[in-house]
């Protein structure tokens, strides 16, 4: 205990030197505050007077002075050989003075607002147990540490001072042009790099924008399978949430018949979760909805590179020509999640309102994380490290599968169709899929329950499956080590 002490005395009230008493005074006052507002408790051992005196820089006299005083009243005693010991309790003195009326409940109460959230929230199976076969995670282990760690020490070799301050709220500026020449490279998108706006990553963003746009009631549309985090943050904002079924060819743009939809949340590269792409004359028709019904499109391509490595087809947002379209885009799933970075573009005349809403909420992302990914960049190591993830994610996908169609033969069937980080394993209608998926937990493997992504309608039955966070030899195990725990869910 001794070795805070001295903090404890100042905060109340010790002095090295007071004009207007004598030290012992001031220091057996100290100690006695310390206990009677309980920093010191009863049957705490004090430091002996030689080392209290050194660490608090007075006599050893004035230490004892001051330990005398506080046994005449017996706040303290002494154990010979052992040393001085608090021995006062709340009980023994009059402390009527520092009691506080406290009446139970009486609190306010939390904002509908928050009740809102509090109602909606829908967390699907979260785990912190392993990672396999977590869905929406890359190939974790072939992330190039060392390149980021060095360019990370670069920026803290050379920051100045002034770079330690409050950041731009829209983000680094040489950041947001590196993503605008990296979006004109890669996704042939072009646009002002003051549209970009850096975030946390994609439900950041449909936050801002949610929350600059939507009132309750308002409409909004999103596709049924979808997203489940981005239908729970509409609800918790109040819209009036219209769930538009999903075809061959993506959303449904003629089952969207309410005129006060104001937003259409769409996921075109690869449908999250059922893997379908919008096809050219849906997004066509879905930019000619939204014009003729004064409304706007949030295109989330979150899952851009792994499914349109080849023969892409152009994004709602390249080929919009009346900025209608707020384009999303993250780094999280590229990277990986703890980055906690992404971006979004804004049509101009949202700009202003988004940055007000996030100067006052979360204000910036960490500039020296900003900086680093801009070199990144700059360096072309984005670009390597992607070409690396999509050759190691179709292997393991191949072993994935391989391994998969050995140990569940006719017992869950997957759809190899699916072109990003995930595949549906399609099950039984006898079979529950979240009761399996929450045993699957259990025993150490993380999948997500099909049926938990549609907000409307028939629900299908399956585990969403994430194949390429872990090597192929754990691959192997984690699917052997599935299939006991699917033999003893049928079982039970």
């Amino acid at each position: 205990m001794h070795f805070n002490i001295k903090n404890i005395l100042v905060s109340q009230g010790f002095k090295h030197k007071d004009q207007y008493k004598n030290i012992y005074i001031n220091l057996y006052e100290a100690v006695k505050n310390a206990i009677i507002t309980k920093a010191l408790k009863k049957n705490t051992k004090l430091p002996p007077s030689r080392v209290l005196a050194k660490d608090l820089g007075v006599s050893r006299s004035t230490v004892i002075k001051a330990y005398d005083l506080l046994m005449l009243e017996k706040y303290i005693n002494s154990i010979p050989g052992s040393g001085y010991f608090i021995s006062w309790t709340h009980n023994e003195s009059n402390t009527d003075y520092l009691k506080i009326a406290v009446v139970d409940g009486n609190y306010p109460k939390i904002s509908k607002l928050a009740k809102s959230f509090k109602k909606n929230i829908h967390i699907i199976q979260n785990s912190s147990r392993g990672i396999a076969f977590r869905p929406g995670l890359p190939p974790l282990d072939i992330f190039p540490v060392q390149q980021w760690k060095n360019l990370s020490n670069d920026y803290w070799k050379t920051v100045q001072p002034s770079q330690l301050t409050y950041g731009n709220t829209l983000g680094l500026k040489e950041l947001r042009k590196n993503i605008a020449s990296y979006l004109k490279i890669y996704r042939n998108i072009d646009c002002n790099y003051e549209q970009v706006v850096i975030t946390s990553g994609s439900l950041h963003s449909l936050f801002l924008v949610g929350s600059i746009l939507i009132d309750p009631t308002d409409g909004v549309a999103i596709e049924n399978p979808t997203y489940p985090s981005a239908y729970n943050l509409f609800k918790s904002l109040k819209a009036k949430v219209h769930s538009i079924p999903v075809d061959d060819d993506g959303i449904v743009v003629d089952e969207i018949n309410d005129k006060k939809v104001k937003l259409v949340y769409t996921t075109p590269s690869n449908q999250y979760p059922s893997g379908v792409k919008l096809s050219m004359e849906r997004r066509i028709a879905l930019l000619n909805w939204a014009s003729q019904n004064g409304a706007l499109v949030v295109e989330d391509d979150y899952d851009h590179e792994f499914s349109n490595w080849e023969n892409p087809l152009p994004s709602i947002f390249s080929l919009d020509t009346q900025q209608r379209v707020v384009y999303l885009g993250t780094f999280n799933k590229l990277l990986h999640p703890s980055l906690r970075i992404g971006y979004m573009i804004l049509p101009d005349y949202l700009i202003d309102s988004v940055k007000a809403l996030y100067s006052q909420s979360s204000r910036f992302v960490p500039t020296s994380i900003q900086h680093t990914l801009s070199a990144f960049l700059e360096k072309d190591y984005l670009n390597k490290h992607l070409r690396r993830v999509i050759e190691v994610s179709i292997e393991r996908k191949k072993v994935f599968m391989e391994s998969f169609k050995l140990n569940f033969e006719d017992k869950i069937y997957l759809d190899a169709s699916h072109t990003g980080l995930h595949l549906i394993g399609n099950l039984k209608d006898e079979v529950d899929d979240y009761t399996l998926s929450k045993h699957l937990v259990k025993n150490g493997i993380i999948t997500y329950p099909y049926s938990n992504y549609f907000a409307k309608g028939e629900k299908k039955s399956g585990l969403v499956l994430g194949y390429c966070s872990v090597n192929n030899k754990l691959i192997k195990e984690q699917v052997n080590k599935m299939s006991e725990a699917y033999m003893e869910f049928e079982n039970n």
